[in-house]
């Protein structure tokens, strides 16, 4: 875990060459104002909040009952946050997801399935988002930066929604060769043995994608996280509006949207730790090749890249202290007693009350 830290300092190279290679500088980023960057801040975590609150729901839909208290169940959400932010391509948070509800009594097939159907909501909403963002800029003149959103949108889009489709239809397993691969770093009977956890808990996920792709509570349960998932977005473009408006950038609300959604879709190409570097350079690149909007000008100005450079902090640094406080919270706890069935009100049993 030690060398996720690494994305902390990796995060503040792009700052850095931004202050040699251009006329901002750390003053610049004050300029925005301490107001304006607590409300960008407050609309990030606000953003991670509302995924901790889809979290919970999904838990309380798809598994029948609350496997801990709301505190704790919001906390797991905000460690995973942790690891997804510190990782290319934001991914990871959902093995700790995972590990948490398996260690909370929940079969690996399910709560495989919870941490999917986040995944599934996540690039559900940001797909449609970026394809409307990168739609948008052709049709605004910004081919290039218009064709890339859509271009590196596309493969996660497919991969996922082949995932689904296919996990509805057939039981998947892991290629014939992980096991192999998997010998070259630890002993072969522990290869064997995680290999074959993994595939039952894949061959668990299959069936629970096949119990639920024409169950009516499941697409209602579904629906509801995509709209719990759309707000959090909505939160995303406030976080940017907020901070751009503070130096008199005329930045509405939707072109505030589909810049952030833009910029999400490019950093999640796996090239750097947590899209460092490559979320500024979306942002700035969507709005720097759209035309017509009032005042444009002034945000993609050297000058004004601080703004850009406030928005990172406020909305990836902030709220990546808040998930690291959480991830040792449930690093350090105690480990639950193994969860036990759900009782007729929804909460398990009491194990003395359940042998009687």
């Amino acid at each position: 875990m030690n060398w996720r830290l690494v994305a902390i300092p990796a995060s503040v190279v792009p700052f850095i060459i931004l202050f040699l290679t251009t006329n901002v500088s750390p003053q610049d980023v004050f300029r925005v104002g301490l107001v304006p960057f607590i409300a960008s801040a407050a609309a990030a975590i606000s953003r991670m909040l509302l995924q901790a609150v889809r979290f919970k729901y999904f838990i309380r839909r798809f598994i029948g009952y609350d496997v801990s208290s709301t505190g704790k169940t919001i906390s797991a959400r905000l460690a995973g946050e942790f690891v997804t932010q510190t990782t290319p391509s934001y991914v990871g948070g959902e093995f700790v997801r995972i590990a948490w509800l398996t260690r909370n009594g929940v079969a690996p097939g399910k709560a495989a399935w919870v941490a999917t159907m986040e995944i599934i909501a996540d690039v559900f909403v940001g797909s449609m988002l970026a394809f409307i963002a990168g739609g948008l800029a052709l049709y605004r003149g910004g081919s290039v930066v218009g064709i890339a959103v859509i271009l590196v949108t596309i493969p996660t889009f497919g991969v996922w929604l082949a995932l689904v489709l296919f996990s509805a239809k057939r039981v998947l397993r892991l290629p014939s060769f992980s096991q192999r691969l998997a010998e070259k770093f630890i002993a072969k009977e522990k290869a064997a043995n995680l290999v074959n956890s993994a595939n039952a808990a894949i061959a668990d996920l299959c069936k629970m994608s096949r119990e639920n792709f024409n169950s009516k509570k499941a697409i209602s349960t579904f629906a509801v996280g995509i709209a719990i998932t759309f707000a959090a977005f909505v939160c995303q473009g406030i976080s940017f509006m907020v901070l751009a408006n503070s130096v008199e950038s005329r930045i509405g609300f939707f072109d505030s949207l589909m810049a952030t959604s833009a910029s999400t879709a490019v950093a999640n190409i796996p090239i750097t730790i947590g899209g460092s570097g490559l979320a500024e350079l979306g942002i700035w690149a969507y709005l720097s090749n759209l035309s017509g909007i009032p005042d444009l000008s002034s945000v993609v100005k050297d000058s004004q890249l601080s703004v850009i450079i406030a928005w990172r902090i406020a909305t990836y640094h902030v709220p990546l202290v808040i998930a690291w406080v959480a991830l040792m919270k449930l690093a350090t706890g105690k480990v639950p007693k193994t969860g036990m069935p759900p009782a007729t009100d929804g909460r398990p049993e009491n194990g003395d009350n359940a042998t009687k």
